[in-house]
C-alpha cells in the first residue's frame, strides 16, 4: 500500500483526508481480463464499481460502497510507436513513472500539470491540466483509449473508432467504464527554460494578456493579503541544460516551498490573525531564478503540504475581472487565507466535458491548509466564479449539479447520451456522479 492510500479496516481515504469510503471489497486485478471479471461479478452481485488512482482528487469521484478497483498492478508501458509518435500505457501507471520512462526513451509529453503523483487514468479522467498558450491538458494529448464497460467487454476508441465515445471518455469522470490503457501523443524530448520572478499584482493583471501571448506556458501565484505575486514563464530552449543547483534548488523547492511553508500554514491554522503578516513575509521569500531542464522537471514540483482545493475555469477574457473581484472579496471579509491563489490558462479543445471545451480558458484555483474550515472561503469564491460562467474542475471541491452543468457545457447532452448507452444500469455511479450528471 502506498502512502497515498489510508485504510482503517476497510476504509479508503483520499490524499487530502476530506473524502472517505467503505467499499464492500477492494480488488487489484493484474490484467484486463481479470478486471473484466471483477466488473462482471460486481454486476451480478448488484454492486457498483469505482476505480481509484492515488487519491489526489478532492471530490468523491472515486468513492463507493461497492467494489473499489485499485490499479496498482495495471502499470507500465505497453508500446512505443515512433512512427506515429505515441506511447500506450497501462491506466494505473503513475505519471512520475511515465515521465521518467519516456525520458529514458528520449521522449516527452508536450504539456503536463504541476504534480505527477496521479495515475494516468486518474489524471485524464478528471481533466488534470497545466498551463499553456497553445498546448492543452493531458487528456487533449490522448490519441486512443481502452476501457472495460458495464457489460464487461473491452471497448477501444479513438477519433476513428467510436469517435462519440472518444470525445467523452478522454475526460470520462469514471462514468463510462474502467479505463485500462491510454495512448498518448509524445514528441522528442526537449528543453524548457523556466523564468520565475516576483511581480506586483497590479502589473500581472494589467499585463496578463501580453504575458500569456508572449510565453508558451505562463502562470502566477497571488498571495492573499498582499499585492505580491510570483510568476513563472516556461519556454522552449535550444539549451544547454542548466538545472537548479542542488543546494539552491533544495532551498527553493523543499525548504521554502514545503518545509517552512508547512510550519507557516500550521501556525496560521492555530492563529489566523497571524496569516496576513506571514503572507507578506512569505511572498517576498522566493527570489527570481532561471533554469533549463527537460519538461517534467520544469513543469512539475513536489507538493508535500497537504491542502484542499477549489478550481474554476472561466473564459480567458474574464480572468482578470474575476481575479480582481476575488481579491476585493478577501480584502473586505474577515477571511484569513494562508495559501496563494494559482492562475493558469489553456486553449479551447473538443472534449465534451473538458473545462476548456469550446473556449479559451483561464483557471483560478484557491487552496486552504488541510484541517482548516474552508466552506466560507470556497462558497464566496464559487459565487464569484459562477458569475463568470465558471466550470468547476472535476477533481476539486465544488457544489455544482447537473442543472448548472448542463447550461455550462454545450455538449453536456452528448456525454450523458454516451453514458446512457454504455452504462444504462449505472454500474459506475456514485453520489458524486448522480449530482453532476443526474440520475
Amino acid at each position: 500500500m502506498t502512502d497515498t492510500y489510508a485504510r482503517t479496516a476497510s476504509t479508503w481515504r483520499n490524499w487530502a483526508g476530506n473524502v472517505t469510503a467503505r467499499p464492500v471489497r477492494v480488488e487489484s486485478p493484474a490484467s484486463v481480463d481479470e478486471l473484466a471479471e471483477v466488473v462482471r461479478r460486481a454486476s451480478e452481485d448488484g454492486l457498483t464499481v469505482k476505480p481509484v488512482g492515488t487519491g489526489h482528487s478532492f471530490t468523491a469521484a472515486a468513492a463507493t460502497d461497492g467494489v473499489l478497483v485499485r490499479p496498482d498492478l495495471l502499470t507500465g508501458i505497453r508500446a512505443v510507436d515512433r512512427e506515429a509518435m505515441t506511447v500506450t500505457v497501462e491506466a494505473g501507471t503513475p505519471l512520475k513513472r511515465l515521465n521518467t520512462a519516456l525520458a529514458r526513451e528520449g521522449l516527452s509529453l508536450t504539456n503536463m500539470g504541476d504534480i505527477m503523483e496521479q495515475t494516468v487514468a486518474g489524471a485524464t479522467s478528471t481533466g488534470t491540466h497545466g498551463t499553456g498558450r497553445d498546448s492543452a491538458s493531458i487528456s487533449a494529448q490522448i490519441r486512443a483509449l481502452e476501457l472495460v464497460t458495464a457489460d464487461s467487454t473491452v471497448l477501444r476508441c479513438s477519433a476513428d473508432e467510436h469517435p462519440d465515445v472518444f470525445a467523452a471518455a478522454r475526460i470520462g469522470l469514471g462514468a463510462l467504464g474502467v479505463v485500462t490503457a491510454v495512448t498518448l501523443a509524445v514528441e522528442p524530448v526537449f528543453l524548457l527554460t523556466a523564468r520565475e520572478e516576483p511581480m506586483a499584482f497590479d502589473r500581472v493583471t494589467s499585463d496578463f494578456d501580453q504575458l500569456v501571448a508572449e510565453n508558451e506556458h505562463f502562470e502566477f501565484y497571488w498571495f492573499p493579503h498582499t499585492g505580491n505575486c510570483n510568476t513563472k514563464r516556461n519556454n522552449r530552449s535550444a539549451g544547454p541544460a542548466a538545472p537548479p543547483g542542488r543546494v539552491s534548488g533544495w532551498i527553493e523547492d523543499e525548504l521554502l516551498s514545503n518545509g517552512i511553508f508547512q510550519v507557516a500554514c500550521a501556525v496560521g491554522r492555530a492563529v489566523p490573525a497571524a496569516i496576513p503578516s506571514m503572507a507578506r513575509i512569505s511572498s517576498r521569500a522566493l527570489s527570481a531564478r532561471t533554469y533549463t531542464d527537460i519538461p517534467y522537471k520544469v513543469f512539475t514540483s513536489p507538493r508535500r503540504v497537504r491542502f484542499v482545493e477549489m478550481e474554476y475555469a472561466v473564459p480567458r477574457e474574464a480572468a482578470v475581472d474575476a481575479l480582481r473581484e476575488l481579491k476585493a472579496m478577501i480584502e473586505r471579509s474577515p477571511l484569513r487565507v494562508s495559501f496563494p491563489v494559482e492562475v493558469r490558462t489553456a486553449p479551447a479543445d473538443d472534449m465534451t466535458l473538458s473545462t476548456a471545451s469550446g473556449r479559451d480558458s483561464a483557471y483560478i484555483a484557491v487552496h486552504l491548509y488541510r484541517g482548516t474550515p474552508y466552506q466560507a472561503y470556497f462558497t464566496a469564491v464559487e459565487r464569484i466564479m459562477t458569475g463568470y460562467d465558471g466550470r468547476p474542475h472535476w477533481g476539486k471541491i465544488h457544489t455544482r449539479d447537473s442543472g448548472y452543468l448542463a447550461g455550462a457545457y454545450p455538449r453536456f447532452g452528448e456525454f450523458t447520451a454516451v453514458r446512457d448507452r454504455l452504462d444504462p444500469d449505472r454500474l459506475f455511479a456514485n453520489d458524486y456522479l448522480r449530482r453532476l450528471l443526474g440520475e
